[in-house]
């Protein structure tokens, strides 16, 4: 299903529940969410439109104007956004996010709120009723003010 950049009101920030020392990407996030369930999520492709890399890189999942799988009840008029990372060696959850990763973050969030004429919001994936995660392991907001992003 498709989306028009004007319905596109909310950014939702998730992190990939990954150890400091994994790293991974679209590649891997992509088999995680399409194989067969039990391995997998069955999905017809990667749920977010964006992975930011431990390095910064940031790679391209889904089309910004095909609806995401990242949010239950949330995925239309929304894009995602993933940082690997996100939890410590024991799985718990750590903002272990690189000066990379969150440099990179701001710059798309910048260019978002330039291309995205209604956009309203950025959210975290927690953030949202019924979310039983720490995902992504940071409060957004306070990210925003420390990052002075306008949104």
């Amino acid at each position: 299903m498709n989306q028009s950049l004007l319905n596109i009101n909310k950014i939702v920030i998730h992190c990939s529940a990954t150890p400091p020392n994994m790293d991974i990407g679209v590649k891997e996030i992509r088999k995680w969410h399409t194989d067969p369930k039990p391995k997998g999520q069955g999905w017809a492709d990667i749920g977010y439109h964006r992975v930011i890399r431990r390095d910064g890189k940031a790679e391209y999942g889904r089309t910004i104007t095909t609806v995401g799988s990242h949010v239950r009840g949330h995925n239309v008029n929304t894009i995602g956004i993933c940082l690997v990372g996100g939890v410590d060696s024991n799985g718990k959850p750590e903002n272990n996010f690189t000066t990379q990763q969150k440099g990179i973050l701001k710059n798309l969030l910048l260019a978002y709120s330039w291309t995205l004429p209604n956009l309203e919001e950025v959210l975290g994936h927690r953030d949202f009723p019924g979310v039983a995660k720490a995902c992504p392991s940071f409060e957004v907001k306070d990210y925003l003010k420390e990052y002075e992003i306008p949104i």
